[in-house]
């Protein structure tokens, strides 16, 4: 069975996810930090960090990135209906 550690921020409109995506991008912010200051999931106090799950733990479109998308790259936005999301899956197995 697959199994996945990713980091994630969550933010309220795509606006804002696109704009922070660019900054993590350009070098000018951390993941980590970004999660820290904007990520509206308690997630965000350890960086965004969600730890270790497998396929069918969160929500559909979540998980689809999650367990497709490129290992170390910052994906997104994703919409959920948390809001928007941008993901950075950290290991696959």
């Amino acid at each position: 069975m697959a199994i996945a550690s990713a980091r994630h921020i969550l933010v309220s409109s795509e606006e804002k996810c696109l704009e922070l995506k660019s900054q993590i991008e350009a070098g000018a912010t951390d993941f980590a930090e970004c999660a820290q200051k904007f990520s509206q999931c308690p997630s965000g106090r350890k960086g965004g960090d969600l730890g270790q799950f497998a396929p069918g733990q969160m929500v559909k479109e979540f998980d689809e990135v999650v367990f497709s998308g490129e290992v170390g790259k910052v994906l997104g936005p994703v919409k959920t209906q948390f809001g928007y999301h941008l993901i950075e899956v950290t290991k696959r197995s």
